[in-house]
């Protein structure tokens, strides 16, 4: 007697939550949550909307509080308030900025008028949309060299954070317009002889939802490390910079080849790391290495080896190790990882080969993998509330993903020759070198828009250092009031 094939778990479930919804036993709230937790809308997920508006590679998308506005940031300086199912922009506007706009965020509890931005040239600004639709910008601070990323306080209309490749962390109050000074991060060194300590270049900054006095950086070495604000003085008295824990692979430690380029914190105050040229790993916080890792000289085989210590009776070597995500690459550009899903259920991330990979956060199974640029994807972004994605990458657009497929994908057959490029040292940055940038440069047709640009910018920016606000350009759509 032939047998019936099994039904595909996933979709079993997702019928039977559908019935319970149907007759009452399930809350729309919690059928809402448990749909969109399915693998099946993973499988599903297929390009809703591209948005193509900017004129030069996009380095970051964010959605606001509700979801229903996206927020996009280039390498044209421009910033954009898209109505993303529509497909159009409601608000465009000059950054402020001289140079590649590498983050955008629009501020909780703000009605979507309050966007800070971070940039290639050093300096977080502050944008004010007005009742008019006009757009002030104001500089809010500095850092020497490029600012990746911003870290906003859940919940807070007014507090951020701001990381350089300075090392530099800083802490602002948009009531204040004040920016202070936390701490310069340096790396962890156990030879006293050696001045200066070296700098850790910060990539990333992330705050951990379920207790915003943690955040988290990471950078040029090894290690993320995580800090409590409430051990650090804001009035800038105090150069405070000594974690209350670390997170590092075992294999990792001591290799000063790696660095990390994104961080991100789950619901449950999980730690995902992605390191340049190797995986993603995901720490419970159970596995931190403390305020004080084993140095590099300590962890390495040879210096162990060296010392008579076995590597076996290390602090490192008698812990459980992270989960580990597989199978994408991240060597071009700095990317950051994410979490998908009403509970954190699944991992994603761009790659340089120009796809999204989509892994099962329990236990690192790869699910999807859906090409969605032609060279590098590096954001990936999730809706706060649905099982939406938005991407972006080298190329000048933004690509919007639903559930809307009416077939299941499957894995491609090539997935295996995605595999990890010789290790480059590429985080060995030379602060005198403005050319060293960690930016895939899209020179198509984008030279001469640049240069005009930057002229624009020499007169639009003459007065930021006395403080005063920029009446920015703005193409301003009236249903955005």
């Amino acid at each position: 007697m032939k047998k019936i094939p099994k039904r595909s778990r996933t979709v079993g479930r997702g019928i039977e939550e559908l019935w319970k919804r149907e007759v009452g036993e399930l809350p729309p709230r919690a059928f809402a949550h448990r749909i969109w937790a399915s693998e099946d809308l993973v499988l599903r997920l297929d390009i809703h909307k591209t948005l193509a508006e900017h004129r030069g590679c996009v380095n970051t998308v964010s959605f606001n509080q509700d979801g229903g506005i996206l927020i996009s940031g280039s390498d044209d300086r421009m910033i954009m308030l898209w109505n993303w199912d529509a497909g159009c922009v409601k608000l465009s506007f000059h950054s402020g900025h001289t140079d590649n706009v590498f983050q955008a965020k629009i501020m909780s509890y703000s009605d979507d008028r309050s966007v800070v931005t971070c940039a290639a040239d050093g300096q977080v600004r502050h944008a004010l949309i007005r009742e008019d639709g006009q757009v002030e910008t104001t500089n809010l601070g500095n850092h020497r060299g490029r600012v990746h990323k911003l870290a906003i306080e859940p919940g807070s209309p007014h507090i951020f954070y701001s990381c350089g490749e300075d090392g530099l962390v800083q802490h602002f109050d948009l009531r204040t317009k004040a920016a202070t000074a936390l701490f310069t991060c340096h790396s962890f060194h156990d030879n006293s002889h050696t001045v200066p300590i070296p700098i850790v270049h910060l990539n990333a900054i992330a705050i951990d939802p379920r207790n915003p006095n943690i955040f988290g950086i990471a950078g040029s070495d090894e290690y993320a490390r995580l800090y409590d604000i409430r051990k650090c003085n804001l009035d800038g008295s105090t150069n405070y910079g000594h974690p209350v824990d670390c997170f590092c692979p075992q294999h990792l430690v001591g290799d000063d080849q790696v660095g990390i380029t994104g961080l991100a914190f789950s619901d449950q105050s999980e730690l995902l790391i992605s390191y340049s040229d190797e995986q993603i790993y995901l720490f419970s916080r159970d596995l931190g290495l403390g305020p004080d890792p084993v140095p590099a000289s300590q962890a390495s085989p040879d210096a162990v080896a060296g010392t008579g210590l076995d590597p076996s009776n290390l602090d490192i070597d008698a812990k459980t190790g992270p989960q580990v995500y597989k199978g994408h690459r991240n060597l071009a550009t700095v990317k950051g990882p994410n979490f998908f899903g009403p509970n954190c259920e699944y991992v994603v991330s761009g790659s340089d080969c120009g796809r999204i990979f989509i892994w099962r956060k329990k236990d690192g199974e790869l699910l999807r993998v859906m090409p969605a640029d032609t060279h590098v994807v590096n954001c990936v972004e999730c809706h706060p509330h649905a099982a939406i994605l938005a991407t972006s990458g080298i190329e000048h657009d933004i690509k919007m993903w639903t559930p809307k497929a009416t077939e299941r994908a499957s894995l491609p057959a090539n997935v295996e020759e995605v595999l990890m490029p010789s290790r480059i040292a590429w985080f060995a940055i030379n602060d005198d070198d403005d050319d060293d940038d960690f930016v895939v440069d899209d020179d198509d047709d984008d030279d001469d828009d640049e240069d005009d640009d930057n002229d624009d910018d020499d007169d639009d920016d003459s007065n930021d250092d006395d403080d005063g606000d920029d009446d920015a350009d703005a193409c301003f759509d009236k249903s955005f009031l």
